[in-house]
């Protein structure tokens, strides 16, 4: 059994399934999570992933997360369905190979800081110039262009520059960040959607042209935070924190029930409201003039805090949930993970779903990301260990042979 830090013998190439991208090469030379998403979900329905690593240090993924046994946990998911390849970049030879291996690619994704992969003889120009074809996928912190382009950039620093921490947390406490990487997240989702729709214009072009996509973390988190420039634009207001609150809708918040748990209750649609405060016992305050918007719910939601919250403080979370599901009103528990992993929908739907791996056996990750009918995704295999198919790849498929090889991993230009 090999390990992540211990590279097993070389092995065959694995089936790609029948996903909608199966015969699409993706070269993922990528680290820390934005690029390395794109290429797991590109990976996740059918394209061939070759997962580039340093020789020496690996991928700085390998060292996020939990690991059980000095094995990373994240890594077997951020990682599943590619194949792992050590190899230098800097070094000519380890960009000689990376040539030959773009030579035969679709996508190849990284995210090093503009002008690097230029210094490497790898720009634009020239991987284009050996695959015109190649969609090549740029994830930076600002962009390529620009008088922040060359600034280090980091899915926190996207956070609070794109108004999210801005708005998070409570109006008296400071603005707050996520605990987990929202938007690295975002901005891969949004990467490999950006890929799908370079692959289709490329298949109608009739030079089969590929392209460059200036993919930034800012962007996409802006998207998510909603329309506050527009309304700057327009009125001059700049949102303020509200904590759980909303400025377009009220009840919507969290609220404690009586063991112990927490509910939160959303009313954006106005008959939902309307079932909500009826369900708690007050019809009466639906009849009132300012019930009849989400604005005017909204300012006064101190009010309709007070009447849901003390009705669900006097009750379990499962009898809340009951009775709100009964009368059609909408809430839902605040879940940990183990709550995720014990919610009969959860299980039942698959969204999270368990697959055999090489270290753990039976590991229990996320699905892929959504459901297709005719050619749905699948998780083929994990994260695999360091170098794991150096081997394959450029012996096998490169025709890289023995002796070379072996005086490349003296050098350490490969793993």
């Amino acid at each position: 059994m090999t390990t992540s830090a211990q590279a097993g013998p070389a092995r065959e190439a694995p089936d790609p399934g029948q996903g909608p991208l199966r015969g699409i090469r993706v070269i993922d030379a990528s680290t820390i999570l934005a690029g390395p998403l794109c290429a797991q979900l590109l990976g996740d329905f059918g394209a061939d992933v070759i997962k580039i690593e340093h020789p020496v240090a690996g991928d700085g993924m390998r060292g996020h997360g939990e690991s059980k046994n000095g094995i990373p946990l994240w890594w077997k998911e951020i990682s599943r369905n590619k194949r792992t390849v050590g190899l230098s970049l800097s070094d000519p030879d380890g960009a000689a190979l990376f040539r030959r291996l773009v030579a035969d690619a679709d996508v190849v994704v990284e995210n090093f800081r503009p002008g690097t992969l230029e210094r490497w003889g790898l720009g634009p120009e020239v991987l284009h110039g050996i695959n015109p074809g190649l969609v090549l996928v740029r994830v930076t912190g600002f962009g390529q262009t620009g008088p922040y382009a060359s600034r280090a950039g980091f899915g926190t620093l996207a956070e609070a520059m794109s108004g999210f921490a801005h708005l998070t947390g409570e109006p008296d406490g400071p603005p707050t960040l996520p605990a987990f990487g929202l938007a690295d997240t975002i901005c891969g989702i949004a990467a490999s959607s950006a890929v799908t729709m370079a692959l289709y214009h490329r298949e109608r072009d009739p030079d089969h042209r590929g392209q460059v996509i200036d993919m930034n973390l800012i962007e996409p988190i802006m998207a998510a935070v909603g329309p506050s420039p527009t309304v700057y634009d327009q009125l001059g207001v700049v949102a303020q924190r509200h904590g759980n609150r909303s400025t377009n809708n009220s009840p919507r918040n969290t609220y404690r029930t009586s063991d112990g748990h927490w509910v939160a209750v959303s009313t954006s649609a106005q008959r939902i409201a309307e079932r909500v405060l009826e369900l708690v016992g007050h019809p009466e305050v639906v009849r009132e003039e300012w019930f009849a918007t989400g604005g005017g719910r909204a300012a006064h939601a101190d009010l309709l805090d007070g009447l849901v919250g003390g009705w669900i403080a006097e009750r379990t979370r499962e009898k809340v949930i009951a009775e709100f599901t009964e009368a059609g009103a909408a809430v839902a528990p605040v879940y940990d993970a183990r709550d995720l992993v014990e919610d009969p929908h959860i299980r039942a739907t698959e969204m999270l779903t368990t697959v055999e791996d090489e270290d753990f056996g039976p590991l229990l990750m996320h699905n892929v990301m959504w459901r297709m009918s005719g050619t749905p995704g699948a998780i083929r295999f994990t994260g695999r260990a360091h170098g794991a198919d150096t081997e394959h790849v450029l012996t096998g498929e490169l025709g890289v042979g023995p002796e070379e090889l072996a005086a490349l991993r003296e050098r350490k230009v490969v793993s």
